[in-house]
Formats: structure tokens, C-alpha cells, sequence
């Protein structure tokens, strides 16, 4: 996975600033282009408590994984440590916060690489970068670059500064202390920087209030975008309160969330917000064979096999098709026999889904569906070639429930097109249509009777995926 690549180089040719190489150890390594990459990097800790540095983000590592969804979804993620060594230990703390009366403090300095300081924007326990975002260090250069010159594949990188004093802030690149709940307020801060998140104790500036994953002024339990989770897991719709005390017109999903507070795990909204991001960056199929483009005179069987990146708790789905017919589910490799195969073209689909009961697809508006299709050519000499093609599909269904018109949009790595079948409980179809890559199609179904409807997609006539439509 590459993040900013382009970017950063082009940057780094405008601005000059010294390239620097450090040590990069594997605190949990994996194939770096296939799953999700945090990078840590060390802040305020000297060349010689660099030892402690790994042992710090080894801790943070153990507590990702030991909750969930992370616990779950351990297989999709890496985790590296660059050794960024600095002059002198821990961070700044100025003494100039207005949110606390600070006139008693002696004020610490640091010589740190990063800079890292307390009382930034002038709150107590903000732990940055820069005092007030202004950059009159460089430190924003100064991270992309070690990021550019040691890892330039990562996903996240996250700050962790070896301080015992409880800090910590969001943004870009979150940063934590290493104090005793500094695992958390990382954990935390990750849940903004890299999945979206936001905060479910209400912010101190109003203009931070924002419709979100987990935030929203909508207040119909039927209309509010986590209505598939109301009555569960103590999901409901909660009234924001400033630090006063007077109610918001903002509402957050649950009462004990981490977004909330950091020693509680995350609320079931965020736990599906969190996986929707890790299958929008990476795909279950791991690898699959066979990979090559052209395949002559294969004998029979010919086997098919996926290699999939399963969460612990083995909810990914298949569904084999051949030539649009059923040709198996649920399993990771099939053979093919000559008797099974047409002259001519044949196409073996698998399509790959996620049916974890941490999802509630059939609510959520957006469908991720990951395919292989092997084209393969047979003729009386026996197989000509195989063809083999991967995809990934976001299929986004909504309003849903709807009376009028639905939107159905499709986003896919390949130029694919889907066909759209409407089929009542009956099983008969009640409305045909068809949407093309980056396209959003508005359907109107206000003729049709009140009731639930199954909308099946395909692609080359193959079925890849169902969600559950209602009207209302």
C-alpha cells in the first residue's frame, strides 16, 4: 500500500533538507503491498533508549490486536518502527496552556527530532508536533521525509513520544505518550487519522461538530446512518452536551465508545466503520493461481485456488460460478474437468465476500465485492489459453429504505459494467436496469408494492453479488 508517494518525492525536490536513513525494525511484518502498513516512529527517545523504543511499540502492537475489530482483522495489518534517534529524552512542555492555570510550572525544552511538544494550540495535554501548527520547524517536511528516505509505503504513521505524561492528538500523524494509557490514546487517535472517526464526547469548538461515521444531527432512527444497529449492543441515539452541559444538536451512537473514552473498547458503529476502511484498502484475496496470462495445453483437472487473508473468525464467503452456472461456495480451490467446459470461451467467476457479523451489510449502504475471473478457451486440441482478470467492486445502495428512487452506484478497479435485476419475495423480476463504472443510476421504485425486494448485480451475466432492498 503507497500513501502520498508522488507527493512526497516532488516535495522533497522543491525543499531541500538532508536525507536521512535510519533503522527500520519489523514489529509485525507482512507482505507490504498487500496489507495495511502503520509505521511508528520514535520521538524524544536517544540513541540509547532505542531498545525501549521497540519495546514501547511492541506494547502498542499487543494492544491493538488484543481488541476488537483489530483482534479480528490482525492478518490485514503490518507494523514497522523506524529508530529516529534524538539529542535529548521526552518532549517540550512550555508551561503556556490557557485551558489550565499553568503560571507555577518551570517550563521544560528538549532537543527532539520531531519537536514534539505539550501545551500545543494551548491546551494542556495536546501532545504535537508544533506548538500552534504554524511549522517554524519544518517538522512537517521533516516527518514525510523520514517516512520518504525509510518506508514510503506506509498507510499511517503514528508519533510515539517517550514521555510519561499523559498527552496525545490526532491529525495526519497522531502522536501519543508511553505513559500507562498511552497504548489507548494511540489506539485512539489511529481510529481519526486513518478510519474516520469522530469523537464522541462533544468537541470544544462548535465548528468541530461534523456529520460523520459516527456523529450526526439526524435524529430518525429510521433515517440515521447507523439504523441498521439501533436496539444492539446498546446502540442508540445519544444527545451531544457541551462542557457546560447545555444539549447539541449532535448525536453520537453509543454512551461507552473509545471514541468516547480511551479505556472503554470500540462501540459496534465504529467497529463497522473501521472494517469498512480496511476493505476499502485492502482485498481479502491474498494471491490466486493460475496467475499467468496465457496457459497452453493444460491437461485436465485444471485447478483453481485462492489464497484468502481471513479474520479470525473465517467469515469471508465465496461463490464460484462457471458460465453463469453455481459451481461451488464456500471453498478456496476447485478443479475443472473437461466435460465442465464449453468449446469456445468460458468464464470461472469467484467472487469474495465479507460476512462478518460485526457488518450489517444488508442496511449499510456500500458493498465491497472482490472477484477473480479466469477466461478460458477451449478447442478440440484441449486448451488454447487462460486469461485471468482481478477486480474489486463497491457496490452502493441508497436511500435503502426508500419510497421513490434509489441510487445504485458502482466503483470498480476494472472498466466493468453490472447488470441490475429487481426481484420480489416471489422470485419474480420486477425491474431491470444497468450502471457502468463511476456511474450513479437513480431507479425509481415508487410503482413498485411495499414489501422487500432482493437486487442481484452481475457482471457478464455473472452474479457477484445480492443486497437487500426495501420499500416503504
Amino acid at each position: 500500500m503507497f500513501k502520498h508517494l508522488l507527493y512526497i518525492f516532488l516535495f522533497i525536490n522543491i525543499h531541500t533538507i538532508t536525507a536521512q536513513v535510519f533503522d527500520v525494525e519489523s514489529i509485525k511484518p507482512g507482505d507490504i503491498d498487500k496489507r495495511i502498513n502503520i509505521v511508528i516512529l520514535s520521538e524524544g527517545y536517544q540513541s540509547s533508549e532505542l531498545d525501549k523504543f521497540i519495546t514501547d511499540a511492541t506494547s502498542f502492537k499487543n494492544a491493538l490486536f488484543n481488541q476488537s475489530p483489530f483482534l479480528e482483522y490482525a492478518n490485514y495489518f503490518n507494523i514497522y518502527a523506524i529508530k529516529v534517534p534524538s539529542n535529548d529524552s521526552g518532549a517540550d512542555h512550555p508551561a503556556t496552556a490557557t485551558d489550565i492555570d499553568d503560571s507555577g510550572a518551570t517550563p521544560v525544552f528538549v532537543d527532539t527530532y520531531f519537536n514534539a511538544t505539550y501545551d500545543s494550540f494551548g491546551t494542556h495535554r495536546l501532545l504535537f508536533y508544533e506548538i500552534d501548527g504554524n511549522n517554524a520547524n519544518n517538522t512537517q517536511l521533516k516527518i514525510n521525509t523520514v517516512l520518504a528516505n525509510n518506508f514510503p509505503a506506509y498507510d499511517q504513521a503514528l508519533i510515539l513520544v517517550n514521555s510519561l505524561e499523559f498527552g496525545g492528538s490526532g491529525g495526519e500523524f497522531p502522536v501519543s505518550y508511553t505513559g500507562p494509557w498511552g497504548n489507548d490514546v494511540a489506539i485512539h487517535e489511529i481510529g481519526h487519522s486513518l478510519f474516520n472517526l469522530i469523537d464522541e464526547y462533544y468537541p470544544i469548538d462548535d465548528a468541530l461538530a461534523v456529520e460523520g461515521i459516527n456523529m450526526t444531527q439526524e435524529t430518525d432512527p429510521n433515517l440515521v446512518k447507523w439504523k441498521n444497529w439501533i436496539g444492539t449492543n446498546d446502540v442508540g441515539i445519544y444527545q451531544h452536551e457541551d462542557d457546560t452541559g447545555t444539549p447539541r444538536p449532535w448525536y453520537r451512537p453509543h454512551q461507552s465508545c473509545k471514541m468516547r473514552q480511551i479505556n472503554w473498547g470500540f462501540c459496534s458503529v465504529c467497529k463497522e466503520g473501521i472494517i469498512e476502511k480496511i476493505h476499502d484498502l485492502v482485498s481479502p484475496i491474498d494471491s490466486f493461481t493460475p496467475t499467468s496470462t496465457s496457459i497452453d495445453a493444460t491437461a485436465f483437472p485444471i485447478n483453481f485456488q485462492l489464497n484468502l487473508i481471513n479474520p479470525t473468525t473465517n467469515s469471508l464467503k465465496s461463490e464460484w460460478t462457471l458460465n453463469t452456472a453455481n459451481f461451488a461456495t464456500d471453498v478456496d480451490n476447485v478443479s475443472v474437468l473437461e466435460t465442465n467446459l464449453n468449446l469456445g470461451l468460458n468464464n470461472l467467476t469467484v467472487a469474495v465476500t465479507d460476512d462478518t457479523s460485526l457488518l450489517r451489510v444488508n442496511n449499510h449502504e456500500t458493498l465491497h465485492v472482490y472477484t477473480v475471473t479466469w477466461s478460458i478457451t477451449k478447442s478440440t486440441l484441449g486448451i488454447d489459453n487462460i486469461i485471468v482478470e482481478e477486480n474489486k467492486l463497491n457496490i452502493t445502495v441508497y436511500p435503502n429504505p426508500s419510497n421513490a428512487i434509489v441510487n445504485l452506484k458502482l466503483e470498480s478497479n476494472n472498466d466493468t459494467s453490472l447488470r441490475v435485476d429487481i426481484i420480489g419475495i416471489d422470485g419474480k423480476k420486477v425491474k431491470t436496469t444497468f450502471i457502468s463504472n463511476y456511474e450513479t443510476k437513480k431507479v425509481d421504485i415508487s410503482n413498485l408494492s411495499t414489501g422487500i425486494y432482493i437486487s442481484n448485480f452481475y457482471a457478464n451475466n455473472t452474479l457477484v453479488a445480492s443486497k437487500k432492498l426495501v420499500k416503504n
